[in-house]
């Protein structure tokens, strides 16, 4: 499978002139392991998510941080390095004939991580983050905020309306939870129809199980219940779902505590297409 080119129609699609967006009436996957590790991982992962996605006829993005900004402790993984992160990212998406997508995280990194991605994805904590906003805005590519664990669904119009007004409509939003409490998260299923209002909506169904603020400093997560996060989110409207993936949880750098297994994938996918298209039809 690794050698096979996926570039084909099904995968680049003619973009929304509006939103960016390509799935059409399809399930949007956007996967890939939570950090960029290193080269031959990284391409493990995207050819198992293409295999998964293709067997399927699923669209997908392929993701991955070129680094970790937001960790507990200070001898945490963060990265590979920045360039040698991104040019793994940028290789695999040409290598495919996919797109691909990373996060940002300071205004400066906009135009760096655009020159090697096709979306830009802003984390949960900066979405209030003005200048961020406007300087992914001013790549043009894609911008897919995340919905803050602290903010009411409605509240993320005013980030959609940042990236607008700043000449941008290519805007998506993602859903992966509300704090409750100091060590879990929640997903509210009424924010999927109040969102997209706004665009598409994605669902971080790996993140929103998280449990954060753990005395270890290591975050944990409840990786059982993604399948059960998956379909209900997807049948309250989701347009599409974020996953993150990787062989053996257990050994990631980071954030294997609620990462689905990479040989799991396939199954998951195929229940949450098919509630998609129960709910499509």
């Amino acid at each position: 499978m690794a050698n096979q080119p996926y570039g084909s129609e099904k995968w680049m699609e003619q973009p929304s002139q509006t939103t960016g967006w390509t799935a059409g009436d399809k399930l949007q996957i956007i996967a890939g392991p939570c950090a960029i590790e290193g080269e031959e991982i990284a391409n493990r992962v995207a050819d198992g998510v293409a295999e998964a996605c293709t067997a399927l006829d699923l669209p997908f993005i392929f993701k991955g941080s070129y680094r970790k900004a937001n960790r507990s402790r200070l001898d945490s993984f963060t990265g590979i390095g920045d360039e040698k992160a991104l040019a793994i990212l940028q290789s695999i998406g040409q290598r495919m004939g996919i797109r691909t997508t990373t996060d940002i995280h300071a205004a400066d990194e906009a135009a760096m991580a655009a020159d090697c991605v096709d979306v830009l994805q802003i984390p949960a904590f900066l979405c209030r983050q003005t200048d961020l906003l406007v300087a992914a805005a001013k790549t043009g590519k894609v911008v897919n905020v995340k919905k803050g664990q602290f903010l009411a669904p409605e509240a993320m119009e005013h980030a959609i309306r940042k990236i607008h007004e700043s000449g941008n409509s290519k805007a998506w939003l993602t859903e992966r939870g509300t704090m409750l409490g100091y060590q879990d998260m929640v997903v509210d299923m009424r924010g999927f129809p109040v969102m997209r209002q706004f665009g598409p909506v994605i669902a971080d169904i790996t993140h929103s199980l998280q449990q954060p603020n753990q005395p270890s400093g290591v975050t944990g997560g409840k990786p059982g219940l993604i399948a059960t996060v998956g379909k209900a989110a997807v049948a309250a409207g989701a347009n599409g779902v974020f996953i993150e993936t990787h062989p053996d949880p257990a050994s990631a750098l980071s954030d294997g505590a609620n990462m689905l297994p990479l040989n799991r994938l396939y199954d998951l996918l195929k229940q949450l297409k098919r509630v998609h298209e129960a709910v499509q039809n």
